[in-house]
């Protein structure tokens, strides 16, 4: 037995392999944590150990591909969104496309989050010498 928690001990069993590959599916952590037997804090404690925060790390990474892979997925995926009303006239279902946006909206904010290649963020960057002249104009004189 090592000086590790019995938590410590379990998720040693599972292997940080294991966890990431769950992390990397987008399996949240308190979902493995319960499924580990942990406490979702023992399971944080151990991905911080060394070696472990790195693998953690990569596997955030690729959870954000894996929410890109999705979004793809649920925009192509057009099978539910009409439907045959009663009188034999194809109309399209407003809530299923409603609900397939907030899907996709869902996890391209997270994608950015987790991954900053996802991100809708535009950043401008400016180098080199500015010139810039500034006039202060005071109000109510000649």
């Amino acid at each position: 037995m090592s000086a590790d928690s019995p938590a410590q001990d379990a998720l040693d069993i599972i292997g940080i392999a294991s966890v990431c590959e769950r992390v990397a599916d987008c399996i949240t952590l308190q979902r493995i944590a319960d499924d580990s037997g942990v406490s979702k804090g023992s399971l944080i404690t151990w991905l911080a150990r060394d070696g472990h925060a790195d693998q953690y790390a990569r596997a955030l990474l690729l959870r954000g591909d894996k929410l890109a892979e999705d979004i793809l997925a649920i925009a192509d995926d057009g099978l539910n969104d009409t439907y045959i009303d009663a009188d034999g006239i194809k109309r399209t279902d407003q809530d299923v496309v409603a609900r397939s946006r907030l899907r996709i909206d869902a996890r391209k904010w997270l994608a950015g989050k987790m991954n900053s290649k996802y991100s809708e963020k535009t950043q401008a960057e400016i180098s080199g010498a500015l010139g810039l002249t500034v006039q202060i104009l005071k109000f109510g004189e000649d």
